[in-house]
């Protein structure tokens, strides 16, 4: 079966299920958006007209949502190509509104779940066939609008057609950057991005300890290993340690039980502290960091120091040329560097273990890190810049084990993970592969 995405039923108001519905009638696909209530669905398309940035490009694509109930208008499904669900993040409402919607569907529709952690096979468990073969993981990152990484997760009984419909739609209409997930906890950048950041708050402590006041290690976490500005602290507190306290609950519970990853699940006993009275970041005017104004205007950025537990003037970093430098801030023998090599390099060969438990090739893996977080290079990209051979020998004079894919590329007797201009890259059986248009 051939099939083809040209209109779209999202259901769930929320801030990914409005992002999705304005993002698809931009588009110029007929859109059906179904909330709790009508109410709520026409609260939901308000929303999208009024926030800031707004949902929509134009402003008149708003004039192809139609709204509607779950109790009252379900049926309409029926009359849409792509049904996506987003409502909230809980297995059993997920799986009772599926068993609901699939007799109502039309036969060649396609259907999505929209999350960022709960597994597809959870949902689809004991679901019709027909259900399990046209159902797939779309896993937007918010905003939608402005975030270029939609990762793509198909399940055990997913047929091919559902998953390049999907891909079709929302690599050449909605513009996203596709990578293709394995249905594993977290995907593909969370599941690297969140241990980049729950490793980082405890590996950090040891150089806080010995004086590294905190603004050095975002200094360093941030543009000298190709990372955004706000380093380690304050990607954070953009988050919120609320959400970054689920995620840590969520990993608990589904990461393998070798995975390194199990060790940072938790807070920190300072972090926790700031978790359970609200200190949560951005959304709460304080987390690690907070801007404050004085009556005359003047704005000054205050830092929560974790060694002294008090609030203080953040201070301005300036990295001297050999920590600035990406080829050698990772090999240093000071405390800078054996920081970064400690939370970046970690995550860098933690990265190279993953293959292909979370993705079949190191290209969805680094564009997903590129796309969904806003690194300069992917993990493997990165490893290129440093020298794979350089970092083998360092794990070697260690007495560390190679990751896998380190592994492959020694065996292989490669320089790289990518070649000719990243026109080809590294396979996991040792091949080079043309690299995938984007």
């Amino acid at each position: 079966m051939t099939r083809s995405v040209t209109s779209v039923a999202v259901l769930g108001g929320g801030t990914m299920g409005l992002g999705i519905a304005a993002a698809s009638a931009d588009a110029g696909a007929d859109v059906l958006l179904l909330d709790v209530t009508r109410e709520a669905a026409e609260a939901s398309l308000e929303r999208m007209k009024s926030i800031r940035p707004p949902a929509f490009e134009n402003p008149a694509s708003a004039e192809k949502i139609s709204l509607g109930s779950f109790e009252d208008d379900l049926e309409k499904i029926a009359n849409y190509d792509w049904i996506c669900e987003a409502i909230i993040e809980d297995l059993e409402t997920k799986r009772s509104l599926f068993e609901k919607l699939e007799p109502l569907r039309k036969e060649g529709s396609v259907v999505s779940t929209n999350t960022s952690g709960i597994p597809l096979k959870d949902i689809a468990a004991g679901m019709p066939e027909r259900l399990r073969q046209d159902i797939v993981v779309t896993h937007f990152f918010n905003p939608v609008k402005i975030m270029r990484l939609m990762e793509l997760i198909p399940g055990e009984d997913t047929t091919a057609d559902v998953t390049d419909a999907l891909a079709d739609f929302c690599a050449n209409k909605l513009g996203k950057g596709v990578v293709y997930a394995k249905d594993t906890v977290n995907f593909i950048g969370n599941r690297i991005g969140c241990f980049f950041m729950l490793s980082g708050l405890h590996k950090a402590q040891a150089a806080l300890k010995a004086g590294m006041p905190m603004e050095k290690v975002d200094a360093l976490l941030s543009k000298p290993v190709g990372l955004p500005p706000t380093g380690l602290y304050g990607l954070i507190d953009l988050i919120g340690l609320d959400i970054m306290d689920l995620v840590g609950k969520n990993l608990q519970v589904n990461l393998p039980a070798e995975d390194v990853g199990r060790s940072f699940t938790s807070f920190p006993g300072a972090e926790q502290a700031m978790l359970e009275r609200g200190q949560l970041g951005r959304k709460a005017k304080g987390g690690f960091y907070r801007l404050n104004v004085a009556e005359d205007g003047t704005k000054t950025k205050e830092i929560f120091d974790l060694t002294d537990q008090a609030w203080r003037a953040a201070d301005k970093i300036e990295l001297s040329p050999a920590h600035a430098a990406t080829e050698t801030v990772f090999f240093g023998d000071d405390a800078e560097s054996k920081l970064v090599w400690d939370i970046m390099g970690g995550t860098l060969l933690y990265a190279a273990d993953l293959v292909p438990e979370i993705a079949d090739d190191v290209v969805n893996i680094d564009r997903a890190m590129r796309w969904g977080f806003g690194w300069a290079k992917g993990p493997f990209e990165l490893l290129d810049q440093l020298g794979p051979k350089k970092v083998i020998a360092k794990l070697e004079a260690e007495g560390q084990s190679l990751p896998a894919m380190l592994a492959v590329l020694k065996k292989a007797g490669s320089e790289s993970f990518y070649r000719k201009d990243g026109q080809e890259y590294l396979s996991l059986d040792g091949q080079w592969v043309a690299v995938p248009a984007e």
